[in-house]
């Protein structure tokens, strides 16, 4: 959509109001298999969420949302127990506000030491606590033993938004 803007003894211009934005969530040194992973996160207390990751997603003009997709990716272990239960969700929000469930939370039953990598990915239709730009997104974790559940977020993870500037 574009919208003609006249300022007072200016020639009209054609504006282009609607913005597309991408993101990476992750980025870092280069690696030899194009691999990169944000600081690993190890819960502390049972039961307690942890934040692995948040971050800021700002195009710089605010605006509200059209449409926002997702390709998020995460890899969940745990420390040394074989026992340990992991459960985790993505979130989003509008700056500052309230966080908006992305999905259901995930269990994953008796984990594992060895690293699982887990997607969720799609369109997310925006609603009331996230409507707009700039936007903060974050993946939480807990675990059902101290000091056990373990994540990180893949570099292959991001956000695209496309939303009308106000």
């Amino acid at each position: 959509m574009k919208a003609i803007i006249v300022a007072p003894d200016e020639i009209p211009v054609r504006v282009d109001i609607n913005r597309e934005f991408e993101d990476r969530l992750v980025s870092g040194d280069l690696t030899s298999d194009g691999a990169q992973y944000s600081d690993e996160v190890t819960t502390g207390d049972a039961d307690v969420d942890v934040d692995v990751l948040t971050k800021l997603v700002d195009p710089g003009l605010e605006g509200d949302i059209l449409w926002v997709e997702f390709g998020l990716t995460a890899e969940f272990k745990a420390v040394s127990s074989s026992t340990a239960d992991l459960i985790w969700k993505w979130q989003a929000r509008n700056k500052d506000g309230t966080w908006v469930d992305l999905h259901p939370a995930v269990t994953e039953t008796d984990i594992g030491t060895t690293y699982k990598s887990r997607t969720r990915s799609g369109y997310f239709k925006p609603e009331t606590s996230f409507n707009c730009v700039p936007f903060e997104i974050r993946l939480i974790l807990q675990c059902n033993e101290a000091n056990e559940g373990r994540a990180k977020v893949k570099n292959s993870s991001y956000v695209r938004v496309v939303y009308r500037v106000v």
